[in-house]
Order: structure tokens, then C-alpha cells, then sequence
């Protein structure tokens, strides 16, 4: 009797075929759009809660109305945290970017690493605000499309679509 062997499951890796980074580059409306998005969403919570201290009545100073201004600022912070780091880390894509059909990658046209993604998130975003938003609107003026903080950390943001070759 033949001895049965087991099938091991091989995993699929990503290869990147023929990868032309101006090619995919993603217009500077889209990331406009996709900025905007981002915006908004971490600003919203605030908003909403500073508009309910004053539907209670007070200008914010109050106990019940400083407890809301201060839970809204708390909420917003952690939105921002997740859709500005921990979203990128894990997708490759802000909410903004999601909405918008945009993602953050390598050099090379593989998914960027944890360490790129978080250095551009951070350090990267926080230089770029430093210039007063300059570094951003590099992109518009960059034949490539980057931005300062994808110039520092060697990413793209492109226009993402995948397809499988078979």
C-alpha cells in the first residue's frame, strides 16, 4: 500500500510585473480628495461635541460641557491615531485613501514595510506640516507624484488596482 502524503499548501507571494511608478501615480485631486477626507473625519468628533455643550447651554467651561469638550478632543485623537497610523500600517490605506482608491507602497511596487509606512505616517507627515503644508504640494510638481514624506521614506502613493496573472 502507497504511503499517503499530506498536501502542504503553498503560499502565494505578490510578484510585481513591469512596475512603472508615473504610470500608476496618483493624481494630485485624488490625494486633495483623500487629505480632505482624512480631515474631516478627525475633526467631525470635536465639532459634534462642542456643538452639543452648547445645545446643553454652557460655552464649554462648564462641568458637563468641559467632560464633552474634552471626551470629543480624546475621540478625535484616537480617530487620527487609527486612520493616520494604524490603518497605513495594516491596509496601506488612510480611510482617505480608501475612499478614494489610493495606496501607499514601495519603490519597487511591493507593499511598503511597517518601518517606511510608519516613518512617512509620522515623522514624515510632521516635517511636511513643519513646511506648512509645502511638502505635500511637492507632488503636484513631482513627475513621479511624491510628496516630501514619500521622498524621505522611498514609498509611492498610486492609484492602486491588482491583478492576477495567472
Amino acid at each position: 500500500m502507497a504511503e499517503r502524503v499530506p498536501r502542504v499548501a503553498t503560499r502565494r507571494e505578490e510578484v510585481v510585473v513591469s512596475f512603472v511608478p508615473a504610470a500608476v501615480r496618483a493624481p494630485f485631486s485624488l490625494r486633495c480628495a483623500a487629505l480632505i477626507i482624512d480631515y474631516l473625519l478627525v475633526v467631525f468628533v470635536p465639532v459634534m461635541f462642542l456643538l452639543l455643550g452648547r445645545f446643553f447651554g454652557n460655552d464649554g467651561t462648564g462641568l458637563l460641557n468641559g467632560q464633552l469638550n474634552n471626551t470629543g478632543w480624546l475621540i478625535a485623537v484616537l480617530i487620527a491615531i487609527t486612520d493616520l497610523v494604524v490603518l497605513p500600517l495594516v491596509t496601506g490605506q488612510s480611510a482617505g485613501k480608501l475612499f478614494t482608491g489610493l495606496r501607499i507602497i514601495s519603490k519597487t511596487g511591493a507593499q511598503a514595510s511597517y518601518t517606511r509606512i510608519f516613518l512617512r505616517q509620522t515623522l514624515g507627515y510632521l516635517i511636511t506640516l513643519l513646511t506648512f503644508g509645502i511638502g505635500f504640494f511637492i507632488c503636484a510638481l513631482n513627475s513621479r507624484g511624491r510628496a516630501l514624506h514619500d521622498l524621505m521614506t522611498g514609498t509611492f502613493v498610486v492609484q492602486a488596482e491588482k491583478r492576477r496573472i495567472n
